[in-house]
């Protein structure tokens, strides 16, 4: 007989028992003391058993459970069925970390994985019945090796209402060590678990090993760290999962909630309370550094030989300045473009839909989100059962406004950010992705390029090539927003320039202000645009002027501010550059197909 299930169809525990040992007695005491405790019990009938292999339900009541208990009493060898379900279950802590605890019952444990006496009697009348099939007997030899070595209980003349209560008090602790809800669709999470597992060096108890998973905001590294905890965890004597760390730690009156957490999480003691932080460090150091332990946390030192420690961060040099060297750091991408596809299709078309939507409005949308799992799951459940009309309209919106769900993740690196930083982020994004030797530009602003551009790269915000440096596009779209959200109306009014009709409106309008630091406008070919003789006047903080084949129509002077530092027009059609007086910080000019006249003494240049 089996317990009711719980509402997910699912079993707390598995009982796999020889009957004629134990149901009348340890079995029927066991059943029942775990159902008073409400833990959802499997119990076979073994009356209605028919041959000697396990039926498909028992199979599936194995699978959906989360804990087997395999009583291993006298005469559990002699049953094939019964060794069909230690097969079954050793298959599933092997493929699903079925959690796998035995009870030695008035046995040794040693005479179950050798095997001795009865079990040593019951394979060798195996091996006469199943003589042609030998395979199957060395299966199940293998299966009890196998369960022979696990921690569990042995039990002999003790009291068996005290062996009951341990056992029920073990199981309950498990329960309450429950996997973590990791995503609706973990689109391309197992490939990358095989690879972590194999940096986590299991095996291996000598010390402890912090991992680092490193990327972009929305690239889903905490979905991959919960994968990666639950594959894991249940081969710790204790484990925690921290969540939100950036957020709560930013306060220091939230570390001691958070340090009450972890301790509650590996120690299962309510009443333990922690005064300050400093007692809190000296607190998790003192009582869990004999704990072998899987868990998110800052140092080495605090846990047990054996421990895991995996941190998730957008910064690469927060992992670095904890001592984490590059072979344990992880890179998270993003995804190829079939899994995109499949995540963002799990997303955005329902099995039942009968929406037909054409090719090249999904291909935008994936190359909207290019390959970012936030972007593909926020886009794609917005899209869900949209007609092609909304998702025209839907992805003509994006290109123009980010989704505020997407940017508003993404902005945290950028709010983390010191100022010349910001400028240099803002700069790349607005102006400069993919954009060969802009460090010369950027250094002529007078900022620190060298680091500002490596702490971008530490915080995955950009990535260097060779010449160039790349962002994600929605990474650029973020910070082309944060210019914009500037000044809605008044483009004049935005600290950066870059589009057409907002440079046009502008110059032409003397609309500019002293917000303005730089304008960069680079058109595929030559075209006039009217720039007045004021237009530059009133941006006393422009840093830099880019304009690539732009022909401005106005013929008499153009008067420029001294903040002025980078100057590139080669197709400037004023006869003259006017500069006021007062220090200039002009380094670069390139004039190279103009005529224009310019005080060449005023300056330091590089032409």
């Amino acid at each position: 007989m089996a317990s009711s299930s719980n509402t997910e169809g699912n079993y707390h525990v598995f009982l796999s028992f020889r009957g004629t040992d134990v149901r009348k007695n340890f079995l029927g005491h066991l059943y029942a003391a775990l159902e008073r405790e409400g833990i959802y019990t499997y119990v076979d009938r073994e009356e209605l058993r028919k041959g000697e292999r396990i039926t498909p339900a028992l199979m599936k009541a194995i699978q959906d459970s989360r804990i087997a208990i395999i009583v291993f009493s006298e005469d559990y060898a002699s049953s094939p069925w019964c060794l069909e379900e230690v097969v079954k279950i050793m298959e599933c802590k092997e493929q699903r970390n079925l959690v796998v605890l035995p009870v030695f019952y008035k046995m040794k444990p040693q005479e179950v994985r050798t095997p001795r006496q009865s079990y040593q009697k019951a394979m060798v009348k195996h091996e006469r019945k199943f003589g042609k099939d030998l395979e199957k007997v060395n299966k199940w030899k293998k299966a009890l090796f196998d369960a022979g070595n696990l921690s569990g209980w042995d039990f002999n003349d003790e009291d068996e209402a005290d062996f009951i209560k341990r056992i029920v008090n073990e199981i309950s602790m498990q329960l309450h060590r429950t996997p973590l809800d990791v995503a609706k669709h973990p689109v391309g999470i197992n490939r990358r678990i095989v690879y972590l597992e194999s940096m986590l060096n299991l095996e291996s108890d000598n010390n402890v090993l912090m991992i680092g998973l490193w990327g972009q905001g929305g690239i889903r590294k905490t979905t991959l760290a919960k994968a990666l905890y639950n594959h894991i965890f249940r081969q710790f004597e204790a484990s925690c999962f921290l969540a939100d760390v950036r957020e709560t730690s930013n306060d220091s009156k939230y570390l001691v909630p958070l340090q009450e957490n972890l301790l509650f999480q590996m120690l299962q003691e309510k009443e333990l309370t922690v005064s300050s932080v400093d007692g809190g460090i000296n607190l998790i150091k003192d009582r869990l550094r004999h704990k072998k332990l899987n868990a998110l946390a800052r140092e080495r030192e605090w846990f047990g030989k054996g421990s895991r420690i995996i941190i998730t961060t957008r910064d690469n040099h927060l992992l670095t300045s904890h001592g984490i060297d590059k072979d344990e750091i992880y890179k998270v991408e993003t995804l190829g473009d079939w899994k995109a596809l499949e995540l963002f299709s799990k997303h955005a078309f329902l099995r039942n839909n009968e929406i037909v939507i054409r090719q090249d409005l999904v291909d935008s949308a994936l190359h909207y989100a290019n390959g970012l799992p936030l972007a593909l799951e926020v886009l794609g459940s917005f899209l869900c059962g949209r007609r092609e009309k909304e998702w025209e309209s839907a992805l003509d919106k994006l290109a123009k406004i980010p989704d505020k769900n997407i940017n508003d993740v993404l902005k945290i690196s950028y709010d983390g950010l010191e100022d010349y930083a910001k400028e240099i982020f803002l700069d790349i994004a607005c102006f400069f992705k993919g954009v060969k030797h802009i460090k010369e530009v950027l250094d002529s602003c007078g900022f620190n390029t060298t680091i500002g551009v490596q702490v971008l790269v530490e915080k995955s915000l950009i990535t260097k090539g060779t010449k160039t440096i790349w962002m994600h596009e929605l990474i650029q779209l973020m910070g082309m927003d944060i210019v914009k959200q500037e000044c809605h109306d008044d483009p004049g009014r935005r600290s950066r320039l870059w589009l057409y009709e907002d440079i046009c409106d502008v110059l032409s309008g003397d609309m500019g202000t002293n917000v303005v630091k730089a304008i960069v406008l680079c058109l595929p070919t030559t075209e006039a645009i009217y720039i007045g003789p004021n237009a530059f006047g009133n941006m006393r903080r422009l840093r830099f002027l880019i304009m690539i084949n732009v022909h401005n129509s106005f013929q008499g002077p153009i008067c420029l501010p001294n903040e002025l530092r980078w100057l590139e027009w080669p197709e400037c059609a004023s006869s003259v550059l006017e500069f006021p007086s007062g220090p200039k910080k002009l380094v670069r000019l390139d004039l190279h197909k103009s005529n224009v006249q310019v005080e060449m003494d005023q300056f330091k240049v590089r032409i």
